[in-house]
């Protein structure tokens, strides 16, 4: 089945659409983008994903993307694509076509979205700490930006060291994120969170579930993985996924208790409401 694509407000068959190999969010990655997961054919969360474009795109002074059309291209997307039992739909926003360096042109922004299927993640996740910080203070801290290269190298060094996900502590020594996903950790019983402060991204999932299973955001710091009594990480696609292993370091539970009772709190809340 040929699912078409959405280029600036057209439905176009993905091998005839085509965006300016002068655009910066090539060129100098200069852009933004959502992650939203599609369930039994329906978006998760859009209205959530939405408002964090926005957000990000004020954060790298880009014009506010028109989420209005936006959305009607993903309806129309989803309206042409099977009712996967889970998806995704990928929204980029960049500057658009400018000159050769870091200077924004002025010939307008460029959006697109894409919608395909998306696998289900293991059951556990082994995760790396990389060697890499995260600098908590930033230009592009908390922004879910097109800049991904340290992403893309940190996952590589992961998947070479047996791991799924990579691990970011911050310049603080503290723990921050993973490469797509934020992380929790049970100490003592309690559940925490980095905070926002820490340099992660403001993740959709990572907000239900504090909000939901009453998770506590602190500063934790990097060693805390390793001593944790349970950890899991959160993603718009994965939700609530147990890490077994960190490093060379098994976990004493994969899901403990606590973990256990987000994943089945997460999974009852959010399929009761698609927009959370």
């Amino acid at each position: 089945m040929n699912i078409p694509v959405w280029v600036n407000g057209e439905l176009l068959d993905p091998a005839q659409a085509t965006v300016s190999v002068f655009d910066h969010g090539l060129m100098v990655g200069d852009g933004v983008f959502e992650t939203i997961k599609i369930v039994n054919g329906r978006s998760f969360a859009l209205t959530r994903h939405l408002d964090r474009l926005t957000l990000s795109a004020q954060r790298m002074d880009l014009p506010d993307p028109d989420v209005e059309a936006i959305a009607d291209g993903i309806a129309k997307l989803l309206d042409a694509a099977p009712a996967w039992e889970l998806g995704r739909i990928r929204v980029t926003y960049t500057s658009g076509p400018g000159p050769l360096g870091s200077d924004r042109g002025d010939q307008g922004t460029t959006s697109v979205v894409i919608v395909d299927e998306q696998k289900p993640f293991p059951a556990t996740a082994d995760v790396a700490v990389v060697p890499w910080p995260r600098n908590e203070r930033g230009a592009l801290a908390g922004v879910k930006s097109t800049s991904y290269g340290d992403n893309a190298k940190a996952l590589l060094h992961a998947k070479r060291r047996g791991g799924g996900e990579a691990i970011f502590g911050n310049l603080a020594g503290d723990l921050c994120e993973g490469t797509g996903s934020n992380i929790f950790v049970v100490r003592d019983g309690r559940l925490l969170t980095p905070t926002l402060g820490s340099g992660c991204l403001a993740g959709v999932t990572r907000a239900l579930v504090v909000e939901w299973c009453g998770a506590e955001e602190v500063d934790v710091p990097l060693q805390a993985l390793y001593d944790a009594e349970e950890a899991f990480l959160t993603s718009t696609t994965r939700d609530v996924q147990p890490i077994r292993r960190v490093d060379d370091t098994v976990l004493p539970a994969a899901p403990g208790p606590i973990t256990a009772k987000a994943m089945r709190v997460f999974a009852e809340r959010s399929a009761a409401d698609l927009d959370p």
